[in-house]
């Protein structure tokens, strides 16, 4: 079956709505570089709420997208991996990335030509 992002009623609007989260696209670079465990995840995500770290993070685990791993030590440990699968979306983030981080005085120039104050 071909599937068609541009119907209201694909499902790959499910992916794109997930791939479009400023935090999952920040939690892909970051998981991209080695194993995280949250509250490393926490720190490096600067501003990112405990609701939604985790929310997200279960959400691309289910997806398959990253990997949970619980080591029974004294205190338990939890540590987020990307999985393979998720590497390959990874590459396509860090991508974005790059482009906003490359392009953003542009953007912040043509938001107050118009009036509009960027944020520093």
């Amino acid at each position: 079956m071909a599937w068609n992002a541009y119907d209201k009623n694909c499902p790959t609007r499910i992916v794109l709505d997930r791939i479009a989260d400023k935090w999952t696209v920040l939690l892909l670079g970051l998981l991209s570089e080695r194993p995280y465990r949250f509250n490393e995840i926490r720190k490096n995500l600067d501003g990112v709420s405990q609701k939604v770290l985790t929310q997200v993070l279960r959400e691309l685990e289910r997806d398959g997208v990253i990997a949970r791993t619980v080591s029974i030590t004294s205190p338990v440990m939890v540590h987020y991996s990307i999985t393979p699968f998720g590497m390959t979306l990874a590459a396509v983030v860090r991508t974005l990335t790059a482009w906003a981080e490359t392009n953003i005085e542009t953007i912040l120039q043509s938001r107050n030509a118009a009036g509009e104050p960027g944020r520093s």
